[in-house]
């Protein structure tokens, strides 16, 4: 099955997606369900009754991130050996972790905002996985039944930030810069997860691809670990990780800019598709903000 987090006239709802026509996939909306998040765990999910006569094309609605307001946001960097390699750093035995906060997501097609602070603007192809039932210190035997679904995402890092400071937040929080989506498509859904390729795609140009299954620390682990310290909670969400081919250590770097498109592919995931777009603000709003810095 999957799932989206819609706007159509002016309402926000959940669907299941319908694709029985290829040509013209649609919407069902849940009734009673505004969002996909802390309220729609596993079984409310599944038990929600179809609105049928409500459908709509996929076409004409906005699709919002997956989960619009998740509790947590929960990332991993260096995950995938290839990416390990290029960056110089020794492998890691144990997961590298930071944060985001909801403010930081998009929709599948919608523009990603380059502020006009920062010039190194990257991409970071992403597996997110949903949490559905709630644990903690969840063995990573029983990982599979806290997981609600996988969504794709783009781990938009604003470089020259980044490396501002050995923390990574504040070149990876930057408001409305992270899609999240196009779908939430359960873990029966998708026969293979391991052998599900991901790719990066700017401008027609492959830049990343790979298989889910070169992750470092598999998802089993990432949830073991991340529930001993936190409770995860339905809506959570965790970002897995990018592989190797990020734009920072090409030859040149390959940074994005305005009017770039896009597109992070998982197979059997989805595909989000997003515009760069440069936030115009005042001289004088630049000019305090660069003030405020130094």
């Amino acid at each position: 099955m999957a799932y989206a987090t819609y706007e159509f006239g002016g309402r926000r709802r959940v669907g299941v997606v319908d694709r029985s026509d290829p040509d013209r996939a649609r919407l069902i909306p849940l009734d009673g369900l505004v969002e996909l998040g802390a309220h729609t765990p596993t079984k409310v999910l599944t038990t929600a009754l179809r609105c049928e006569s409500e459908a709509v094309s996929v076409a004409d609605v906005r699709l919002c991130p997956v989960v619009p307001t998740p509790g947590k946001i929960i990332c991993i960097g260096l995950n995938y050996h290839e990416h390990v390699g290029e960056t110089g750093r020794e492998m890691p035995t144990y997961p590298v972790m930071f944060t985001k906060f909801p403010s930081t997501l998009i929709g599948a097609h919608d523009d990603i905002v380059a502020p006009p602070e920062a010039i190194e603007i990257d991409y970071e192809a992403e597996l997110a996985l949903v949490i559905g039932r709630a644990g903690r210190r969840i063995p990573r035997d029983r990982a599979a039944h806290h997981i609600l679904g996988y969504s794709a995402s783009n781990d938009i890092s604003m470089r020259d930030y980044q490396r501002k400071t050995h923390q990574w937040l504040q070149g990876k929080a930057w408001d409305r810069s992270t899609p999240l989506g196009p779908y939430l498509v359960t873990p029966d859904e998708v026969a293979d997860l391991g052998a599900a390729r991901i790719r990066t795609i700017l401008n027609g140009t492959v830049l990343q691809d790979a298989v889910i299954s070169q992750l470092i620390f598999d998802i089993p682990v990432l949830i073991e670990t991340i529930s001993e310290f936190t409770t995860l909670l339905p809506g959570d969400v965790i970002l897995t990780g990018t592989p190797g081919g990020v734009g920072m250590k090409r030859q040149p770097p390959v940074y994005l800019t305005d009017g770039d498109q896009i597109s992070v592919d998982i197979a059997g995931i989805g595909t989000v598709t997003n515009t760069i777009r440069r936030e115009v603000i005042s001289d004088q709003r630049l000019a305090s903000s660069v003030t405020a810095r130094k």
